[in-house]
């Protein structure tokens, strides 16, 4: 939000003692802080659309109302001393400077001989100082050397009407052809030598409150020479204004007539006649010690006044509707508490802090009357009339006062501490009420102590002679007859906290601390007024009534008019609207003027033609922002799609008066059925923007107005090469071919995959195979024949038919095993136990066995590869335990280690070493050949499942077991648990 500074200049200046003739204007500065291009302002204009345009020696300043915008030479313009401006009926803002090359803003573009050869020039040191328009809306320029030059939209064309050496008059003789665009014109003479025909009068010979008169000096050019004003025609040269008769001894530099009011500026100052063309007679002086370089009106009314170094001043147009009254222009204090006006004499009274009291007569004279204040602040509260004669009561917080307006003579009646309220009986009796204390007409004898009621009294309301209501703390009493006040009893609203009443046409009027207001009818609620009913506040200060159908409500927030003959909310009234501040502490209604007391002093107005703007703001588009780039504003945007690229629109009102409080509405549908979307925000972003063609659609509405009409802007998001139809086709068939080129390999490596997988099987099988060869070598069946045969001669039938039995077994069971890649270890022990069994019936007993099972290993099901175990037992026992003499030991241990079977097959025979010495050649091949395909196979399952298996001999006696003997072989072996 623009830093508004609220400036109150006096209108006349301060007269003798503590009297001064005064009427205040709301004057808002904008300077270099709030985004004006230098604090030197030669000139304003305002465009067709809108925009204020404000020239300086740094570049120009677009404004709307809250944001400025600033051009200088690297946005086009040919020089940043822009020293005047003109805006043509096509649209264009051209730009006088002083290397005299012309330059123009039309839409959104600067234009200048380097984007537009029709603006190629020759200015020969010379620059633009005035410009005419034709009636083919040709632009006619007049340059310092007295040349005309004209801008036919194609080219700048010297002397075209042949006039080599002229002056602005000759343009302005010619007015069926020229129309200028600019209001007035400082010139040293005003006579034209080349239009002798003209009539030059030296005083008016119609007034100025003729209409025809008026109406032609706001109509024609108008010129200034010296502190002389003329209204200029081609016939006539009429003086209207002389400034030493009204006091202006400067020069005039620039005069603007608004409605009936005229404003001239000086060198040194600004002055006001308000109601010039109605007769008034009275200049203020405004922005003393103000170089005023020129003045504008817009179309809405408002004043602009540019200065030399003190930026641009703004008067908007509703102030003019509105009287202001502070310790600049005549009061004692910004600070008022109450107001009051005489309808017996016209005499306004102002009530303000510190026992203050200012008066004010008809012709404006204001006078300032002292009360005691020794004894507190002693603000003044209220001011009621008497019934006989001109006097008034004046309350204040400490006392009583009576003053008389024809001898000017204060009294003070009765002192009493922290009085809060007083009213008028229908005979004429003065009430006054304290925090605690009641004071029944002004002699002072009657005093009631309300101490009793155990709470604090904040207002009365007189009903009739002996009836009356008070407000408390905590709620409403009633007193009639003389009996002490009793609270009124019935609704639990009645016992809110009340801060003023009002008795109207038998109702009374309750305005509460924070609840709103309540109209009683025979102590019952029969009305409620809160802010959900547009009441401004819940927060009632005073109420005020006009004495015919108007109830006044003065609340922290602002005014509300309610109709007390109809009960209902009329309007409300707050700063927005002119008020010098929301916070409402007194009113009071004269004639169709309603006074206004606040916090920041008095205002007055007619109560029942305050101004409001209900003309929508001009909507416009600002800039366009996509994918981190800008454009120009236009009404069709088109861009090629960007993956992140981000579309946000910005766009603005024109709103000069409470800019900071317009509201924007958009659409992006294109359709106003489908709702819009309101924010305070002038910027639409949309992050994700997929191609197609859409419709934004965006209006605005300032305070009370209605809304624009909406403003569209076409958006076409392109689709890049890869989104359009036959690139998403192109994309499907490659898509396709990718697809079978993967389900491809994915086949291939399957069949690859399964090949592997029978190579696999086949070298599996290859190596059980050679397992089975090894495990059962034909020294064991031969011997186990021999066994068998030696039984049977020894006539031992029976147990060699039972070994017989054992042994077909065992190489069923082998054979089984060997067709499965995995055998639980159960069946393993099983198989194990019997070769074991065997072998021993072999050996004659020679050796025992146990197997060792850990915990672990009995609380799951264990499966491991088959028949990597039987070749270590038979190599444990054919050379270890077999060449030993005496019985053997063999212990098979068997633990769980993570997913991997522990096996540690013991034996106390010989030794590795020493079994290794006695045997042949051939028995070692085949007892390493033997090893070997266990070591393969565990390889091959890493291979397979990625389980690593290990297998390693160890020669007790070699290997630090003491003086044991034997061989100790452990194996891991790759395992699949179950519960």
């Amino acid at each position: 939000m623009q830093a508004i500074r609220y400036i109150i200049f006096l209108l006349l200046g301060l007269g003798a003692y503590a009297t001064v003739r005064a009427q205040g204007l709301v004057i808002r500065n904008y300077n270099v802080k709030d985004g004006l291009a230098n604090a030197t302002v030669y000139g304003a204009v305002q465009d067709p659309e809108g925009f204020i345009w404000f020239a300086t020696p740094t570049g120009v300043s677009k404004f709307d109302g809250r944001r400025f915008r600033n051009y200088t030479k690297k946005d086009g313009l040919t020089d940043n001393d822009v020293i005047k401006l003109a805006a043509d009926s096509r649209g264009r803002v051209w730009f006088f400077t002083n290397n005299g090359k012309p330059s123009y803003y039309y839409r959104h573009t600067l234009h200048n001989e380097e984007n537009d050869t029709s603006l190629r020039f020759n200015s020969r040191s010379h620059y633009m100082q005035y410009a005419f328009e034709d009636r083919a809306r040709a632009v006619w320029f007049l340059n310092t050397a007295g040349r005309i030059v004209q801008y036919n939209g194609r080219q700048l064309i010297y002397d075209k009407l042949g006039a080599k050496q002229t002056d602005v008059l000759w343009l302005l003789s010619k007015d069926s052809i020229f129309r200028p665009l600019q209001r007035y014109f400082n010139l040293q003479a005003v006579k034209d030598s080349n239009n002798v025909s003209q009539k030059i009068f030296l005083t008016p010979p119609y007034p100025v409150t003729d209409p025809e008169f008026a109406d032609r000096i706001r109509k024609f050019p108008i010129l200034l020479s010296g502190n002389v004003a003329y209204s200029y025609t081609s016939g006539e040269l009429i003086p209207f204004l002389k400034g030493a008769e009204w006091g202006i001894q400067e020069e005039m530099s620039s005069i603007c007539t608004d409605r009936n009011n005229l404003w001239i500026g000086t060198q040194r100052a600004l002055y006001y006649i308000r109601d010039f063309f109605k007769g008034e007679k009275k200049v203020s002086k405004l922005l003393d010690n103000h170089y005023v370089t020129g003045i504008l009106n817009d179309r809405d009314g408002n004043i602009w006044i540019t200065t030399y170094g003190d930026g641009v001043y703004h008067i908007p147009f509703k102030h003019f509707y509105f009287g202001y009254l502070d310790n600049t222009n005549g009061l004692y204090s910004h600070s008022v508490y109450s107001v009051f006006k005489d309808r017996r004499n016209g005499l306004l009274y102002i009530g303000e802090n510190a026992g203050m009291l200012n008066t004010m007569d008809r012709n404006g004279t204001i006078s300032r009357l002292s009360l005691d204040s020794t004894i507190g602040r002693n603000s003044v509260f209220g001011i009621l009339p008497l019934p006989k004669g001109e006097e008034v009561v004046i309350g204040t917080d400490n006392g009583i006062y009576e003053y008389s307006p024809g001898t000017r003579r204060l009294r003070l009646l009765y002192t009493m501490r922290t009085i809060k309220d007083m009213d008028i009986t229908p005979s004429g009796r003065v009430l006054v009420v304290s925090r605690n204390r009641l004071l029944n007409g002004l002699e002072g004898k009657n005093v009631t102590d309300l101490s009793g009621l155990e709470t604090l009294v904040s207002s009365i309301s007189c009903i009739g002679d002996s009836a009356y209501y008070l407000g408390t703390g905590a709620g409403l009493y009633y007193s009639s007859g003389g009996r002490p006040p009793e609270p009124v009893r019935g609704d639990p609203r009645l016992g809110l906290s009340i801060k003023d009443m009002q008795w109207i046409n038998g109702y009374l009027w309750v305005g509460t601390s924070d609840e709103g207001i309540f109209v009683l009818k025979d102590n019952e609620v029969v009305r409620h007024f809160r802010t959900s009913d547009n009441l401004v506040s819940d927060i009632c200060q005073q109420l005020y009534y006009d004495g015919k159908d108007r109830l006044y409500v003065a609340t922290n927030r602002g005014l509300s008019v309610i109709d007390a003959r109809e009960r209902v909310l009329v309007r409300n009234i707050t700063s927005n609207d002119g008020l010098m501040s929301d916070d409402i502490r007194g009113l009071c209604h004269y004639g169709d003027t309603l006074y206004v007391a606040t916090s920041n002093g008095l205002c007055y107005f007619s109560g029942d033609h305050i101004p409001v703007d209900t003309i929508p703001p001009t909507v416009y588009l600002n800039a366009i922002r996509y994918a981190d780039s800008t454009f120009p504003p236009k009404p069709h945007f088109s861009h090629l799609y960007q993956r992140r690229g981000a579309l946000e629109v910005e766009f603005g009102a024109i709103a000069f008066d409470l800019p900071e409080l317009v509201e924007y509405q958009y659409n992006f549908s294109g359709d106003t059925l489908s709702g819009w979307v309101t924010t305070m925000s002038n910027i639409v972003p949309y992050p994700r923007l997929l191609p197609g063609d859409y419709t934004l659609l965006f209006r605005a509405r300032k305070y009370k107005s209605d809304w624009s009409p909406p403003v569209s802007l076409r958006i076409s998001i392109l689709p890049q090469w890869y989104q359009e139809w036959w690139a998403r086709g192109i994309l499907v068939i490659l898509g396709l071919l990718a697809i079978l080129l993967i389900l491809r390999y994915i086949v291939g490596r399957i069949k690859g995959g399964e090949k592997r997988k029978t190579e696999y099987n086949r070298r599996i099988a290859e190596l059980e195979a050679k397992a089975l060869t090894n495990q059962m070598n034909p020294h064991f069946i031969f011997n186990s024949l021999n066994s068998v045969q030696h039984l049977i001669l020894e006539k031992e039938e029976k147990q060699a038919l039972n070994f017989l039995a054992d042994f077909a077994t065992l190489m069923r069971q082998m054979l089984n095993n060997s067709r499965k890649s995995y055998i639980s270890l159960e069946e393993e022990i099983a198989f194990l136990a019997r070769y074991l069994e065997l072998e021993k019936i072999r050996f004659a007993n020679s050796f025992v066995y146990k197997f060792d099972l850990s915990t672990e290993l009995k609380e799951y099901t264990v499966y491991i590869p088959p028949m990597l175990i039987q070749p270590i037992l038979e190599n444990a026992v054919k050379h270890g335990l077999a060449p030993k003499n005496g019985s053997g030991h063999l212990l098979v241990r068997l633990e769980m280690h993570g997913d991997l079977l522990y096996c540690a097959v013991d034996d106390d025979g010989i030794g590795w070493e020493h079994a290794n010495n006695i045997k042949s050649g051939k028995l070692a091949k085949h007892e390493s050949t033997a090893l070997s395909v266990i070591k393969e196979r565990l390889q091959i399952i890493k291979s397979f499942n990625g389980s690593v298996g290990k297998l390693e001999i160890i020669d007790k006696f070699k290997s630090g077991f003491g003086n044991k003997e034997g061989t100790l072989v452990e194996i891991l072996i790759p395992i699949v648990k179950m519960l």
